[in-house]
């Protein structure tokens, strides 16, 4: 478990640097540059680059797609019924809708299902997640953010995001092998995503931003960590049929805290942050009491 002592310190480390007045306040923004332009990019190019491709990736694949569809229908109509800002809608979609799969993920399936399931995990984190995040969630950004977008502001958008640049380029450079010591240096650069995301989150959780947003971060929380999963659990397991260790990890990332990639697409794009922030500075704690109540029920999956 040293990852998630690591999640803990360094979140905690966060809190800790914003009380002492030791960083200036645009931390956050330059810690969020590094993580989309170096951090995320270099993961993707790392691990995209060794996945195979066949029809065994359906359902871990599918997973993060449905769970965000379902979510973006979640929020939208409970949105606009309780009345929220387009930046409340957009925000929750995009914390609310993808799960943590890499950083908070990958650890606890390690820890619960065994380390010879981490593979499935990674399959599940850069063809699902972040590919989500990378197209559909770039639009999602540009639209709540601006009201309006045309297609082709959207396009260049997503074509300028740099984990989307490293996923068409990980794929083009599958046939052909990384020169030696390339993968080291992108492990490396890739292992500063989960210290400076949490960092950031850290410094800017304020507890104080709970005043009128707690029904807001009730439903985001609430889908995040029992609704969605239960839903793909439906899916997946009840109305398809499918079962076995490989679903039941699936549903169980699923289940994983708010995305911290995610958050910081949406804190870029000024989609309500300080509800961001609580929803992933409060779910990564909560998702540590929730999790080993998934495990239990995906037993029977």
């Amino acid at each position: 478990m040293p990852n998630l002592v690591l999640l803990i310190v360094c979140f905690l480390l966060g809190v800790l640097l914003r009380r002492l007045g030791r960083l200036p306040e645009a931390t956050p923004s330059v810690l969020n540059a590094f993580i989309i332009n170096v951090s995320l990019p270099a993961l993707t190019l790392l691990y995209v680059h060794e996945l195979p491709i066949d029809r065994s990736l359906a359902y871990p694949t599918a997973m993060a797609w449905v769970l965000f569809g379902l979510g973006v229908i979640f929020f939208v109509t409970l949105g606009r019924a309780a009345g929220w800002s387009r930046g409340t809608i957009g925000g929750l979609i995009l914390v609310g809708g993808l799960a943590n799969t890499s950083f908070l993920g990958l650890p606890m399936i390690e820890a619960f299902y065994g380390e010879e399931h981490l593979g499935l995990g990674i399959l599940i984190d850069q063809l699902g997640t972040y590919m989500v995040l990378s197209t559909v969630g770039i639009l999602i950004a540009v639209t709540y953010a601006s009201g309006t977008a045309s297609p082709m502001a959207v396009a260049l958008k997503i074509l300028k995001f740099p984990p989307f640049q490293a996923v068409v380029l990980a794929l083009a450079l599958k046939p052909f092998a990384y020169p030696a010591g390339l993968e080291i240096v992108l492990g490396k650069l890739g292992a500063t995503l989960a210290p400076l995301a949490l960092v950031s989150v850290g410094y800017q959780l304020r507890l104080a931003a709970l005043r009128g947003r707690i029904a807001a971060l009730s439903a985001g929380l609430a889908y995040k960590l029992v609704m969605g999963p239960a839903l793909i659990m439906g899916l997946f397991a009840g109305a398809l049929g499918a079962g076995g260790t490989a679903i039941q990890v699936t549903i169980f990332e699923a289940a994983m805290a708010p995305m911290i990639g995610g958050s910081i697409v949406a804190v870029e794009h000024k989609l309500d942050p300080p509800l961001v922030t609580l929803m992933v500075g409060l779910g990564i704690p909560l998702s540590f009491l929730t999790l080993p109540v998934w495990w239990y029920v995906l037993q029977g999956v």
